[in-house]
């Protein structure tokens, strides 16, 4: 099961996805820092499938351009790890799986920095029916508890954005 180690009540997930049932809304994910793992935690509820549409994994920066339709002179400029990068994430997961929402993650886990960005930096883009936006955070911690982390704050922003 993959919501306890990451430190997040199934009961708080599975509010979630049934919000979103209740308001007859989708979500998608664009995941690079997280490879899947948003994806995994919204898939333990039974009954998810009536909600997740699916996601990118795309951990590779030139999948970010071709899966997700990050824009290839954004990447070049300032590198995957940046909040318009997190943005278009979610954009793409939203567009190319047919979601009313999308989210998207992009950061260093560490243990090295990259393209400069720091360990622990993430940033989490968030598109719906209300437009796009970014959140981004700097968490503690070795490479498993950043990824944990960022998981656990996607997930329980994204909860708030629904309220």
């Amino acid at each position: 099961m993959i919501l306890e180690p990451i430190g997040l009540p199934f009961s708080q997930v599975a509010a979630l996805i049934e919000a979103l049932r209740q308001r007859g809304e989708t979500v998608a994910t664009a995941e690079s820092l997280t490879a899947g793992l948003v994806a995994a935690a919204l898939t333990e509820v039974p009954g998810a499938s009536a909600v997740v549409r699916g996601g990118l994994v795309v951990y590779a920066t030139d999948l970010k351009d071709r899966l997700a339709g990050v824009d290839p002179d954004l990447l070049a400029e300032h590198g995957a790890v940046h909040p318009d990068v997190a943005a278009q994430l979610a954009v793409g997961a939203s567009r190319r799986c047919g979601a009313d929402w999308g989210i998207g993650l992009t950061g260093v886990a560490g243990p090295d920095p990259q393209d400069g960005v720091a360990p622990g930096t993430v940033h989490l883009g968030f598109t719906g029916p209300r437009g796009t936006q970014v959140r981004t955070v700097v968490l503690d911690g070795d490479r498993h508890a950043v990824r944990a982390a960022a998981v656990r704050v996607a997930l329980e922003h994204f909860a708030a954005l629904l309220r």
